[in-house]
């Protein structure tokens, strides 16, 4: 249990730095989250001998990167610019969109895409609650689709559940809370667009024009999609026992989009790397660290919970306050484990998406949809709220945005969900 220690001050410390520390984290963060993962490390190599979960860590991380890295890198070769048009309905199907495009190119990719537009063209009346609302729809629940959609469905599939299984077992879901939230949206936004004066209304959105530079890298998206469909024997096939295939093809598709897109169009996005930066150092210490947690719940004595209503609302509560990727991985190890089975074992995980589907449902569910409740639940979050505040919006504080808007609106909500879709 003493192993557990690095993984549970990482996880604290990406929670509470931030908030308390702010100025400290911003400059030594990696320092922090390699240093912890060593220390895991270094007592795999020099105490048990045993360097196989090293070897697994450093392959399933490699391939989490690579997903995330090229959609994030191929996403900011895209600009969108658009004049007017912040009518509640128009709002209501850009989110939409935004829901259904997080299951291509993920959260982080649609919400880096997307936030700026919707920033641009709310600009008469932006508030607090269009940041908030888009980070509820586009940044998380949005993405529940497909393994692309959301960190904690994507380490799901490089464990061993297939492609299709998320789409298959959770669309039910997740159509029912986009509806929920889309509505209830929709009627926030009407009573916000009924207090701008008339004659402003009509001025702001008498226009419909909408522009977009870098499409070429629809191209490279397509490769990257591409990427995650290849056949088996290619997949499992890598360079180093480290890199695999698909993300070979993935690293080459996002140095190609970066190339390739005009420089202005960078510009006109603010892209940089620090977001993806911030991801890759987090998680080398999150994928090193997490060795000892994800053995010991594999063993199915650490947690004692056996209804999947149990599963969704335990899974939802820690992926609120700490990271939803390996909070994700944890109760699926533990969930797991009291099937003895083990969570680095495809066969395994496959074994286990077929006969425990309800648990499994209740875990992603709960991962990807609370990962909502609170600005660090998911990484999109601060993102968006920083792009935000840069472009001199009022998004709300940390505090402000759980008290005003995730636990009076979105816990709600995620409660009915619950209720209905978790058997």
């Amino acid at each position: 249990m003493g192993m557990m220690a690095p993984f549970a001050l990482l996880l604290l410390c990406i929670a509470l730095m931030p908030l308390f520390a702010a100025h400290f984290w911003e400059h030594h963060y990696p320092k922090v989250a390699v240093a912890l993962g060593l220390v895991t490390a270094g007592y795999y190599v020099f105490v048990q001998k045993d360097w196989h979960p090293l070897h697994h860590a450093a392959h399933e991380y490699v391939s989490f990167m690579a997903l995330v890295g090229s959609l994030f890198v191929i996403s900011g070769g895209i600009n969108i610019r658009v004049k007017g048009e912040a009518t509640p309905m128009v709002n209501t199907i850009y989110l939409l969109i935004g829901a259904v495009l997080a299951n291509f190119i993920g959260t982080t990719g649609a919400s880096m895409l997307l936030i700026r537009p919707w920033i641009k063209m709310n600009k008469f009346r932006i508030t607090g609650f269009h940041i908030v609302f888009f980070i509820f729809i586009v940044s998380n629940v949005g993405g529940c689709l497909t393994p692309i959609g959301d960190p904690p469905l994507f380490l799901g599939f490089l464990r061993g559940v297939s492609f299709w299984w998320v789409l298959q077992h959770c669309w039910q879901a997740w159509a029912l809370a986009v509806t929920i939230l889309l509505v209830v949206f929709f009627i926030f936004d009407t009573r916000n667009f009924a207090r701008v004066p008339k004659e402003v209304r009509e001025m702001e959105t008498a226009h419909e024009d909408w522009f977009f530079r870098g499409l070429l890298n629809l191209v490279w998206l397509g490769v990257v999609l591409a990427a995650v469909f290849l056949p088996k024997s290619i997949q499992e096939t890598t360079v180093l026992g480290v890199f695999s295939v698909p993300s070979l093809v993935m690293f080459a598709a996002a140095v190609a989009s970066y190339y390739t897109t005009k420089p202005e169009v960078h510009e006109s996005n603010d892209f940089n790397f620090g977001p993806v930066k911030e991801v890759g150092y987090l998680f080398v210490g999150i994928f090193l660290t997490m060795i000892p947690a994800l053995q010991i719940l594999q063993s199915g004595e650490a947690v004692h919970i056996t209804s999947p209503m149990q599963y969704y609302f335990s899974t939802g509560a820690l992926s609120a306050f700490l990271d939803n990727a390996p909070t994700y991985l944890s109760f699926l190890a533990a969930s797991m484990g009291q099937e003895h089975l083990s969570v680095d074992s495809h066969a395994d995980v496959m074994k286990f998406a077929v006969e425990n589907a309800p648990h499994l449902i209740a875990i992603s569910l709960g991962a990807v949809f609370f990962g909502a409740g609170s600005y660090i639940g998911n990484g999109p979050n601060f993102m968006v709220k920083a792009i935000a505040d840069k472009s001199k919006v009022h998004a709300p504080s940390f505090l402000a945005y759980m008290a005003r808007f995730s636990i009076p609106i979105l816990l709600p909500i995620l409660v009915v969900v619950g209720w209905i879709m978790v058997k």
